[in-house]
């Protein structure tokens, strides 16, 4: 493990607030272990071993139904730790993989038979190479008879550049774009401002795209427990697209410095984020339903 990164909670809360029976952690991850899944050769950190059988005891401890678990950046593209926790899982995980375009059909439908419902592409320089963008839409166009659907990761700075490219590819694409992490928003600037504003006109004028309104500890300046200045930024998202939200812990919070979240007071944030019973069915349950078991519907 990298010197300067912190490993996860050894001993999160139980938390206060109960989700909804049914609730689905969508957004974590699983690494390693390195002994049995090794890390990719590029990567550009280091993580601890967090393997599927203490995300599954998180989840239970949490009182979370299942989970979706997404290839994270220092696996690269063998979704092998990934693929085995679904495995694993007895129907309770989906996953959201990283694939090249010299991916195999033969690939891509064993991942399918392993929980895989989702590619992720990344646009953090910083975390891995620029996706190249003729390669997103043509991985998208091989996805797309497996009913599978995009995630893309960029930071709100970045999404001017790649708004024409972002917006030709939720028209152009007949399957759900989620964008991970409200698309990291600056939370010193304000909610109404152009930037943000950029990020909610994205949704407003393109139907099938969804946010994960996730990740607080990564983008507060305030800092825990509260997170106080990330809340109204998600509130605002699941307030006005209610249908196309999605939540996860992003256990166990990849590439993280500064301060490791207790997972159990993350979920204490959600009836602030989610103020109502309806509003966190939607979020915990109906919607990653609707994405990831559609069949279980």
């Amino acid at each position: 493990m990298d010197p300067d990164w912190l490993p996860f909670h050894p001993n999160p809360a139980k938390p206060a607030f109960q989700v909804p029976a049914g609730a689905v952690d969508a957004h974590c991850h699983v690494f390693g272990p390195a002994a049995q899944f090794p890390f990719a050769p590029e990567r550009k950190y280091t993580p601890c071993d967090a393997g599927k059988d203490r995300l599954f005891a998180l989840r239970e401890h949490l009182g979370f139904a299942r989970n979706v678990i997404v290839q994270a950046t220092c696996h690269g593209a063998d979704n092998r730790a990934m693929a085995d926790a679904c495995m694993a899982s007895k129907g309770r995980a989906r996953g959201v993989a990283t694939v090249r375009r010299q991916v195999t059909d033969a690939e891509l439908t064993a991942l399918h038979e392993a929980g895989v419902r989702g590619v992720r592409f990344n646009f953090l320089k910083r975390l891995v190479d620029f996706t190249p963008r003729d390669e997103l839409l043509e991985i998208a166009g091989r996805i797309a008879p497996l009913g599978w659907h995009v995630v893309v990761y960029f930071e709100a700075q970045d999404l001017p550049a790649l708004w024409d490219f972002f917006t030709a590819v939720s028209d152009n694409l007949a399957t759900t774009v989620v964008v991970d992490h409200m698309g990291r928003p600056d939370v010193t600037k304000p909610i109404d401002g152009p930037e943000f504003g950029l990020f909610l006109q994205l949704l407003r004028e393109h139907p099938n795209v969804w946010s994960k309104v996730s990740c607080p500890e990564r983008l507060s300046q305030s800092g825990p427990p509260g997170y106080d200045d990330v809340v109204p930024f998600a509130r605002r998202i699941v307030e006005d697209f209610p249908e196309r939200v999605l939540w996860g812990t992003d256990w166990p919070h990849p590439n993280l410095k500064g301060h490791m979240p207790d997972d159990g007071k993350l979920v204490d944030l959600l009836p602030r984020i989610a103020p109502t019973p309806e509003l966190q069915r939607k979020l915990l349950v109906d919607n990653p339903m609707r994405l990831y078991w559609p069949e279980e519907i």
